[in-house]
């Protein structure tokens, strides 16, 4: 089994954090990208109606949900015990098959949902604010890492 641990790609710990930051980011903008071309279309009377619960809804999520489980895998990624794990180790390998579940949703619902898109728009906005604001938990932890930290000459800190 030493030739697939050759095999594996592995990076430092700061690259997991930055990875997982980086999809959260994106993920979190491309579904914002979605819900503003759905809420500020043309054909749409008062987007705002639309986009303030939102806005109350990203933070909800971000509040009780995305927070919680961005900071519990960033302290994961941190608590790594090799400084060099795996490049797939940015999220837990049982969390796979849920973001393809969710890959799979998000697509369904948006070919084929009977619900109108500025509706559709306001659970797209909370899902991917939530994400974006999360994503800062990845952020603050590679600022927080030892390579960040300020050394002086005497190697105190």
């Amino acid at each position: 089994m030493k030739w697939i641990e050759k095999l594996t790609p592995r990076t430092h710990k700061n690259w997991l954090l930055l990875t997982a930051g980086v999809m959260w980011t994106g993920v979190g903008i491309f579904l914002i990208t979605l819900a503003l071309e759905w809420m500020f279309a043309p054909d749409v009377d008062q987007p705002w109606i639309y986009w303030l619960p939102g806005i109350l809804l990203a933070l909800a999520i971000f509040q009780f949900g995305f927070s919680r489980l961005s900071r519990k895998n960033s302290r994961r990624i941190v608590n790594l015990e090799t400084e060099k794990p795996c490049l797939f180790a940015f999220q837990e390998w049982h969390s796979y098959p849920l973001v393809l579940f969710m890959i799979a949703l998000g697509i369904s619902l948006r070919k084929f949902s009977p619900i109108p898109k500025p509706l559709l728009g306001i659970l797209y906005t909370g899902i991917g604010g939530g994400l974006g604001l999360a994503s800062f938990y990845y952020y603050r932890e590679i600022i927080r890492s030892p390579i960040w930290q300020k050394q002086d000459p005497e190697g105190g800190n």
